[in-house]
């Protein structure tokens, strides 16, 4: 039977970059026996500046978890470096939910000592701040090396490669040469279109975290598996209708 995996946005996105984040994921990757489909948070912020923005996709994304569970959906996956909702979307579920964070870092650790990501914005540090304190992964990071281009959530990197990619180039030759990185990843899954420009160009792995986190979905599926609900239990009860008022 064909498995079914929910890739969350956490911020609302229009439709036509919606399409982009489906692209992250070449069709040559996608196996018949399993699809994956993209959504967006129903409501909340716009960039995840900031951690209050980061609380607002945190509430969303378990809506949109919550949601995909009851829609019959195999396993979620939170599209973004935030992990928006993850502890608690696996406090609330029992299918696997995937944290993108999390699995690039996770398996960045496996490929080399230490890594560095390369961002387009000094205001995303906070996020991956938060999610390698949660992890404990501080002393594998050599740096955070951001071009200083304030994200567009319309077009992604679409048209901008002229100007985006060579700066993304520099960043990441100077984490690798001045930072000591072993390897890189890119610092959102809004960078995908950048990915193959890097990764030609560069002599250490260089991860696509959104890819990363949906074949992580797969290998869960495969084996079986989902978090411990030892260590994230299930509510006495639960409020989902609290996001329409119920």
């Amino acid at each position: 039977m064909n498995k079914r995996i929910r890739m969350i946005v956490p911020v609302p996105v229009p439709e036509a970059a919606l399409a982009s984040f489906v692209r992250q994921i070449p069709a040559h990757l996608v196996r018949p026996d399993i699809s994956v489909e993209f959504t967006c948070a129903a409501r909340g912020g716009a960039t995840l500046d900031s951690p209050y923005e980061g609380v607002i996709a945190d509430a969303f994304c378990l809506e949109a978890g919550a949601r995909a569970e009851a829609e019959g959906f195999d396993a979620i996956c939170i599209n973004s470096m935030s992990d928006s909702g993850v502890t608690a979307l696996r406090s609330r579920l029992s299918i696997p939910v995937v944290g993108t964070a999390q699995a690039t870092y996770l398996l960045a650790c496996q490929l080399g000592r230490r890594f560095s990501i390369i961002s387009m914005w000094d205001r995303w540090r906070w996020l991956y701040e938060k999610v390698l304190a949660e992890q404990g992964l501080e002393d594998r990071l050599a740096s955070i090396r951001s071009i200083g281009v304030r994200p567009d959530t319309a077009e992604l990197l679409a048209g901008k490669e002229d100007s985006v990619f060579p700066l993304l180039l520099d960043a990441a030759r100077a984490a690798i040469e001045q930072d000591g990185a072993d390897l890189l990843i890119l610092g959102s899954t809004t960078m995908h279109q950048s990915h193959a420009f890097l990764a030609e160009r560069l002599s250490v792995p260089v991860l696509n975290p959104g890819l990363v986190a949906f074949k992580s979905c797969e290998m869960l599926l495969d084996l079986g598996l989902a978090h411990s609900k030892r260590r994230y239990p299930d509510p006495e009860r639960t409020a989902d209708g609290i996001f329409d008022g119920r």
